[in-house]
């Protein structure tokens, strides 16, 4: 079992879960929920998806599973 690469993206960024959703504009549970892969962000909403990669600063590809 590995992270997921937005888990990883972000541990890498040093940023907590709760920063992260306050710096997306993305809530903490989504946050959680697609980490935990009990959401698919493959399928997540575009827009929240470009937000977190905007608050991470890498590409939404890199993001993708």
């Amino acid at each position: 079992y590995t992270d997921t690469n937005l888990k990883r993206i972000r541990t890498h960024a040093g940023y907590s879960q709760s920063e992260l959703a306050k710096e997306a504009g993305v809530s903490l549970r989504q946050i959680q929920l697609l980490e935990q892969r009990q959401r698919d962000i493959n399928k997540a909403q575009a827009g929240s998806v470009m937000r977190l990669a905007r608050a991470l600063g890498c590409g939404i590809e890199d993001l993708l599973e």
